[in-house]
């Protein structure tokens, strides 16, 4: 009995000691209203860092003219989750205090994870660029990506604009570009960057007059050199010639659901005697949104001319898949169907499997341009975003002009 009474005791003793510890409870946070500075760590320790500003409806993503709405923040506590509103990606961080927040950028798909600092009440997306610029880069410039390495080797021309030592502008490649890029020139040495909730770049590099050495990081997945000289008149292939029917089809032609799991294709009835346009797009493509944002605007205006849209997505699955889809839809309000032609990757060689009567897939996106009769009259690789400036307006005039042609037939 004496052995019971003193286990009662030191139990009653260690409840009474549990009973009266208080649970740490963790400071909930806000986002305070003003400018915040990111820097994700990208390779080499190098510094990706971007702006956005806080707005009564969420925050404000800026590179250069763009700004980029998110809606979707969460805050429990100390933590934070910022969802991006078109793409996968998502900003997961904790407050360490009011003015700094750590954490992550995830693109779960692709298992890709970089380490992110926030800091509240900072404005410039360099700060360290504080002496003149050592030269004026402003104007085109004749650019080639790996050069030394002939599977990577890829060609672009540089379009900047420069005042002082800011910097804003684009890389424009064969199938698309490099979006809003901003940034300073700091006596000779260069740094650009964008965040756009699906892609991270920073471009750094050693410039003169008329040469740039650089190097080009995209996330902390990837890196490579680039160099690049002053030329006022260089032009990229045209976008027309780069892909094309082969040899032995005669047309264009596919069977992929949508979201309702209806099998559409273009010998579907309701297809017969119209203008086509099919869309190879992403949902995770930023040049795939700004297009679909033009296209949206056009369908919208000219319900004669059908729109398909033909989705490559890496979602894991079909229903994340449809998911993406039916976000992007929402978002840009896109009035014509979304297909989706391949998930789980977004490899270019496996697309060109699921349209076989293309020579190749080259870019996200691609558009294919079929007249009533159902004759394919041209294949555009590529597109030229409102980043690229009087590339993007001239890719509207043509397109509208070619659509009208066809329409006219």
């Amino acid at each position: 009995m004496k052995n019971l009474h003193k286990l009662y005791i030191v139990f009653l003793g260690i409840l009474v000691i549990s009973c009266g510890q208080k649970e740490t409870k963790k400071e909930a946070y806000t986002l305070k209203d003003g400018s915040w500075r990111v820097t994700l760590t990208v390779q080499d320790a190098k510094e990706l860092p971007f702006i956005f500003t806080t707005t009564a409806k969420g925050i404000e993503i800026h590179n250069a003219e763009e700004q980029i709405p998110i809606r979707d923040i969460t805050i429990k506590e100390d933590s934070i989750t910022i969802k991006m509103d078109v793409y996968e990606g998502v900003l997961k961080g904790k407050f360490t205090d009011a003015n700094t927040i750590h954490g992550q950028f995830e693109k779960v798909s692709l298992d890709r994870y970089v380490p992110f600092t926030a800091t509240f009440g900072e404005t410039k997306r360099f700060p360290n660029a504080k002496g003149e610029a050592k030269a004026t880069i402003s104007g085109n410039w004749e650019t080639v990506f790996s050069p030394e390495v002939a599977a990577d080797r890829y060609i672009a021309k540089g379009i900047f604009q420069q005042n002082g030592n800011t910097v804003t502008g684009t890389f424009r490649t064969t199938t698309g570009d490099y979006r809003y890029l901003e940034g300073t020139l700091n006596g000779d040495q260069l740094q650009l960057s964008t965040f756009d909730g699906a892609h991270a770049f920073l471009f750094t590099a050693k410039v003169t007059d008329s040469t740039m050495i650089g190097e080009f990081q995209s996330g902390n997945h990837w890196k490579e050199p680039f160099t690049a000289k002053r030329n006022e008149t260089y032009e990229l292939p045209d976008a027309k010639s780069l892909t094309y029917i082969k040899e032995g089809y005669d047309e264009f032609n596919f069977s992929f659901p949508d979201s309702s799991g209806n099998m559409i294709s273009l010998t579907d009835e309701n297809m017969q005697g119209k203008v086509r346009i099919i869309q190879i797009m992403g949902t995770w493509c930023p040049n795939c949104l700004d297009e679909s944002t033009y296209y949206s605007t056009y369908a919208k205006q000219h319900p004669d001319v059908q729109f398909i849209a033909l989705a490559f997505e890496y979602a894991k699955t079909k229903e994340k898949a449809f998911n993406n889809i039916k976000k992007l839809q929402k978002r840009l309000q896109i009035p014509y169907p979304i297909l989706l032609a391949q998930f789980g990757t977004s490899n270019k060689q496996k697309a060109q499997e699921k349209l076989p009567m293309l020579n190749h897939v080259l870019s996200y996106p691609t558009t294919i341009f079929i007249d009533k009769k159902g004759k394919v009259r041209r294949i555009h690789t590529g597109f030229n975003g409102p980043a690229t400036g009087d590339k993007y307006v001239d890719f509207v005039k043509d397109f509208e002009n070619f659509v009208s042609e066809l329409k006219n037939e």
